[in-house]
């Protein structure tokens, strides 16, 4: 009876709580107003809003410039006041439910409106200096209040779909990478334990090797979907395919690597690489008389990085269709990863086929030992 060696599961897997933002909230429905591009779309939306008042029920001609600048300065105090004193509630909002935190924001923005507001008309008349020159508009100030009130309504009721919207897209989106990850072609397990028994007889090493690097597929393929591993291990995943493909097209399948020059610590999404590589096999080398060569290619430039399968294609070869799905979802747990930046490329050129995936990177995964390809 062949002795299995007990396979090491003691690498760790870091997995990234989905839906955290920069200040460590998870699943706010309020956006953080203090990035720089929160800011300048604050700004934006506060001078459209002041052109739409001034422009209300005055006539093109009449255009008064001093009242739009006046409306204008108020308004961006407003928004801005309020920008500044809701990202910094915001961690204490973030503990408190959806129906309270909305209702506290509601009240601080519709208030601070109020006391802006009076503080305004207080500075224009003069009272704060002992100078009167006028009487505080209470007309002006009830029609300012009520109409924040309208507009923090609306923009809280929209930040809250928008966050609905988007913990359901990561919904949709984990269920696809959950049928990715869950999925290995029947086919391929049946072909494995074909090439596992005729090798029992013949390579005991052999085969015992081939049931380890089929092990470790499966492990890889029921890991959690958000689980980010080295690209040491990603790279050993792959070899472990690889040398079970190997067993089936024996001389026909060669694997170029040339992967060394990049830190094997930087993070990547689990099951990345290995559909490519197994897309590169099952629609090039196999469908070719004479095989061919797989190259696997790898850089790490100002913090970007490039991984690159490229493999021989004949458009004449008619090869049973796959569902599809591998692509496109590889490309969307990039960009739930890193962002939009992340891209995944096809170029078919010159009888080659070649599948590139790049993105930002600059976080690493410490482990106690390192794979080397």
């Amino acid at each position: 009876m062949t002795k299995i060696k007990a396979t090491n599961n003691n690498k760790k897997q870091h997995q990234p709580t989905p839906a955290i933002d920069d200040d460590g909230q998870v699943g706010f429905y309020l956006p953080d107003l203090c990035q720089a591009k929160a800011v300048v779309f604050i700004v934006l939306v506060a001078e459209l809003l002041a052109i739409v008042l001034s422009l209300s029920g005055v006539d093109l001609s009449q255009f008064d410039w001093q009242n739009f600048a006046l409306s204008s300065l108020f308004i961006q105090w407003v928004f801005l006041m309020s920008a500044a004193c809701l990202c910094q509630l915001r961690p204490l909002l973030s503990r408190l439910s959806i129906t309270w935190g909305a209702t506290c924001c509601y009240v601080l923005i519709v208030s601070l409106v109020a006391l802006l507001d009076y503080i305004g008309q207080l500075l224009m008349t003069g009272a704060l200096y002992g100078v009167s020159h006028g009487a505080i508009n209470y007309s002006q100030l009830m029609s300012n209040t009520i109409i924040a009130a309208v507009l923090a309504g609306i923009a809280l009721r929209y930040f809250y779909l928008t966050q609905q919207l988007r913990l359901r897209q990561q919904a949709e989106l984990q269920a696809r990478i959950q049928a990715l990850q869950s999925r290995i072609r029947p086919h391929f397990l049946f072909n494995s334990m074909n090439i596992i028994a005729s090798l029992i007889a013949v390579d005991q090493e052999a085969a015992e090797r081939a049931v380890e690097d089929l092990s470790a597929l499966f492990r890889a393929s029921l890991a959690d979907t958000n689980t980010l591993v080295t690209l040491a291990d990603e790279f050993e995943l792959c070899e472990s395919y690889a040398r079970i493909e190997q067993c089936r097209l024996g001389a026909r399948l060669r694997i170029d690597w040339q992967v060394n020059d990049v830190p094997k610590t930087l993070s990547i999404p689990s099951l990345t690489l290995q559909p490519l590589l197994e897309n590169a096999i099952y629609h090039g080398v196999q469908g070719l008389p004479k095989g061919g060569m797989v190259s696997i290619k790898a850089s790490y430039t100002d913090g970007w990085l490039n991984l690159s399968i490229s493999n021989p294609y004949n458009e004449g070869v008619v090869i049973t269709k796959g569902n599809q799905m591998a692509l496109p979802n590889i490309q969307h747990r990039l960009q739930a990863h890193y962002g939009e930046q992340a891209s995944l490329t096809v170029d078919i050129a010159d009888n080659m086929y070649k599948t590139t995936v790049a993105y930002p990177v600059i976080d690493t995964i410490n482990v106690s030992s390192e794979s080397e390809i």
